[in-house]
């Protein structure tokens, strides 16, 4: 990675980041995390977060500890990062139908209502906010973007540890990558056909 260049896990909540983190970490990029969220039911594995993030753009000042690391930003703030630093962005992506029965599942799991917005209006938002965000994300020139399937990351893991590992240069360890894949933790899956 090069000076001011941040390394950057993106995407809705519940596609995959955690996983991504755990990837990149084993592959040989150091994460920036503080353990504050730590492990639960929902993801045994850790969340993998750095709270500051969520304080963008008012808190700017732990970037530069960010520099040659990895960091797991929700794609709703990847706009509010500053122009000053380039950001290296592995976007995960996931059928939205395992997206919103994930995030049904963990709004039932903390007592809070999960019929409050309709599975079809959540869809339709998080839809027009992707297509806005990617809109936006072609247009900056200190973004470069790579997009990774969950779906097919779980099911044949070398293959999408290969081309992340390709857009980081090239230096990281496939291997080590593909085997922090747990199949047995994609708990949400679209029906064959659907």
């Amino acid at each position: 990675m090069k000076d001011r260049e941040i390394a950057v896990v993106s995407g809705l909540p519940r596609c995959g980041t955690s996983m991504m983190m755990r990837m990149l970490e084993a592959g040989g990029i150091p994460a920036l995390v503080d353990g504050v969220r730590v492990a639960d039911e929902d993801n045994p594995r850790g969340y993998y977060e750095f709270e500051r993030v969520k304080k963008l753009p008012g808190d700017v000042g732990w970037l530069p500890d960010a520099e040659g690391r990895v960091v797991k930003i929700v794609s709703a703030l990847l706009p509010q990062l500053p122009p000053a630093w380039s950001y290296r962005v592995v976007f995960m992506e996931r059928a939205m139908d395992e997206i919103l029965a994930s995030q049904r599942t963990m709004l039932v799991r903390h007592g809070r209502d999960a019929d409050a917005v309709p599975d079809a209006e959540r869809a339709e938002s998080f839809s027009r906010h992707l297509d806005s965000l990617f809109g936006w994300l072609a247009r900056q020139p200190n973004f470069a973007v790579l997009r990774v399937d969950y779906n097919s990351m779980v099911a044949a893991p070398q293959g999408p540890a290969a081309a992340v590992c390709a857009f980081f240069g090239g230096k990281l360890d496939t291997g080590a990558m593909a085997g922090v894949v747990d199949p047995d933790l994609h708990r949400q899956r679209v029906a064959p056909g659907r």
